[in-house]
């Protein structure tokens, strides 16, 4: 029931990724989320292929999963939603440059990071990682009191939730191991990976939801989705 349940729980953050993902792309022309959207579907694709071959430590996969790891904690899910998500609160819309350069410095901290991926506790990166969590929040609170400013409290409470989850996630990732959870950490991945699947969903949405009261209130330009509708 535990293999299971992380099985699901992957299979979920993977949909929900490549889903989003490219709805973001297609739809509203954010490259920068529908982008890091696939990497972390692609991250939980690899994820779960190295673990339905046994979890070899010794496996390229192995490595590959410790680079998208690093690459998504340092800058994916940090500066690259931030500024995918400004895009709706404050229609910061980065150049083509402003895109690749963020994408290239998500590489280099993921290829400089994944050095640390021994059992051992690098308290360094550790407190990197949790600290760019804790600056991404600050302007997750104002993104989900935005929502609840355009009358969407529903979203406002599941993105909040979802933040607050990926919160405490982030902090016991490296200092607070579960108690009781076994050598491969399962419990603690398939919280985290249903966690994260949970965030690209209410993200999305909320993006939606705050693209579309820009759109209705005539500051935003309707999406594709919408002139094909209206037409």
């Amino acid at each position: 029931m535990k293999e299971l349940a992380f099985l699901l729980a992957d299979l979920w953050m993977i949909f929900a990724g490549f889903y989003f993902g490219q709805k973001l792309i297609r739809h509203y022309g954010n490259y920068l989320l529908g982008l890091e959207w696939m990497v972390v579907a692609t991250s939980g694709s690899n994820f779960l292929l190295w673990s339905l071959l046994g979890g070899d430590e010794s496996s390229p996969l192995y490595n590959v999963a410790y680079f998208f790891d690093a690459f998504s904690r340092s800058v994916g899910i940090t500066l690259i939603l931030v500024m995918g998500l400004m895009r709706v609160t404050r229609r910061y819309k980065p150049t083509v440059a402003v895109d690749v350069g963020a994408f290239a410095l998500a590489v280099v901290a993921g290829l400089y990071l994944q050095q640390f991926r021994d059992h051992e506790l690098h308290v360094g990166p550790a407190t990197f990682y949790v600290v760019v969590n804790v600056l991404t929040t600050f302007f997750l609170a104002s993104f989900c009191r935005r929502l609840w400013g355009i009358g969407s409290k529903g979203l406002a409470v599941g993105a909040g939730l979802a933040t607050a989850v990926a919160s405490v996630i982030a902090i016991t990732y490296d200092f607070f191991p579960l108690p009781g959870d076994d050598e491969h950490r399962t419990l603690f991945y398939t919280a985290a990976l249903a966690t994260w699947g949970f965030q690209l969903f209410v993200y999305f949405v909320a993006y939606r939801a705050l693209h579309e009261h820009n759109v209705a209130t005539g500051v935003e330009p309707a999406s594709n989705e919408q002139r094909v509708v209206r037409s």
